[in-house]
């Protein structure tokens, strides 16, 4: 086992250079798959897996590297140690379960194309309940995807296709390796994906994309796992399924969809609160929860929400509030005392405060791990000592 992180080429700081396409050529040579399998035996720290891969030459350097990009895969991918990568292919792929609950919108297609397929992590998912066609016009990453996949995969621009049938589609969005959040920036531009004229569409986005931007008949699907928002998904056409607004969460397969909630209504804290899950929140569908659970919110701009009991709910986990403090730091350090509080689990919405910073000034030394929600009540900054209720489902 090579004890080290994958060791990119030089690129720009902080980054591996772009795998070439020679590179990728050389890695899937028999001479490279034999650097490969030798550097995955090794058990050595970076230094001399590097010496002992010298004899390899070119080979045993994008040897070492591709080791170390299958390890971190694993944690996306089942099987991403039997997959061909690139540094940036893998920052920006989608996790397997995410990537296999969206393609199941896909099922009994007669053809799926993959616009911007990169290695083809999500062709495989794809072309597990349909044919598919990835298109990306980096030839390196497209060599690499027809060998992950075993799918058809051209390289091509993008941009310059008029698509037609069913798209999926991931628009690069990173300008000098930077993640550019202007839409109008991405290749292509989410302006020119979204006139495609085709039978079914679906674009993978940022989860903060602006509802604003978006034509009418789009459906945003925000997608979490394990509590994480990790994509959200504009849906059109044929795999639009109705609704505005959709949070699923992962892996359980629960899904919130906009029905219409009343604007909540707003007061003090009661005897419970809950933290939506980052989907909801990011679906714009707290309302919904709220409704559901018969609550309000704190604050008219924040998402928390309060009940007098504590409803069983897939889409957030729930606190028992055990005191709402005013905000100030003695205040707060006085109480906490009390609690014998020391661990301290700070969770904030609303507020300017740094958990880091919060902890150090109040020098806590107990005993027992105490969890602080820092918000806003009716506008004003104040703090709730609250309690894990046990996770709790219908």
């Amino acid at each position: 086992m090579v004890r080290h992180p994958a060791r990119g080429a030089q690129g720009g700081p902080g980054q591996a250079a772009p795998l070439t396409p020679d590179q990728a050529r050389l890695l899937l040579s028999d001479e490279g798959r034999a650097a490969v399998a030798v550097a995955a035996a090794l058990d050595l720290p970076a230094l001399p897996a590097a010496e002992a891969m010298r004899p390899y030459g070119e080979a045993g350097r994008l040897a070492l590297d591709q080791v170390g990009l299958r390890r971190r895969a694993l944690l996306k991918h089942p099987d991403g140690d039997q997959l061909w990568w690139t540094a940036e292919a893998l920052e920006q792929s989608t996790p397997r379960p995410v990537a296999v609950h969206r393609a199941a919108r896909f099922a009994g297609s007669s053809r799926v194309l993959d616009l911007g397929c990169s290695v083809g992590g999500d062709l495989l998912p794809l072309s597990a309940v349909a044919p598919v066609v990835g298109v990306d016009l980096d030839l390196a990453r497209c060599l690499l995807a027809r060998e992950n996949t075993g799918a058809p995969v051209v390289c091509a621009d993008v941009t310059r296709l008029t698509p037609t049938g069913d798209v999926f589609a991931d628009p690069a969005r990173r300008l000098s390796g930077r993640r550019g959040f202007d839409p109008r920036s991405w290749s292509p531009p989410l302006e020119a994906v979204l006139s495609w004229d085709v039978r079914a569409l679906g674009v993978k986005v940022a989860p903060g994309i602006d509802y604003a931007l978006l034509p009418a008949d789009v459906e945003v699907e925000v997608v979490s796992l394990g509590g994480d928002v990790k994509e959200a998904v504009l849906w059109r056409g044929a795999v639009r399924r109705g609704h505005r607004r959709t949070a699923t969460l992962l892996p359980s397969g629960d899904q919130l969809v906009a029905a219409g909630a009343p604007v909540p209504a707003v007061r003090p804290a009661g005897r419970f609160l809950l933290e939506p899950d980052g989907a909801v929140i990011r679906a714009h569908l707290v309302e919904e929860v709220v409704q559901q659970l018969d609550g309000w919110l704190l604050d008219a701009s924040i998402a928390y929400v309060s009940a007098d009991l504590a409803t069983p709910t897939p889409f957030g986990r729930w606190y028992e509030v055990l005191e709402v403090l005013p905000f100030s730091l003695k205040g707060l350090r006085q109480r906490l005392r009390a609690y014998d509080a020391g661990p301290l689990v700070v969770k904030k919405r609303g507020t300017a405060v740094e958990p880091e910073s919060l902890r150090k000034q109040l020098k806590l030394t107990g005993s027992r791990e105490v969890t602080v929600v820092l918000t806003r009540q009716a506008g004003r900054q104040v703090a709730l000592v609250v309690q894990p209720v046990p996770a709790l489902r219908p």
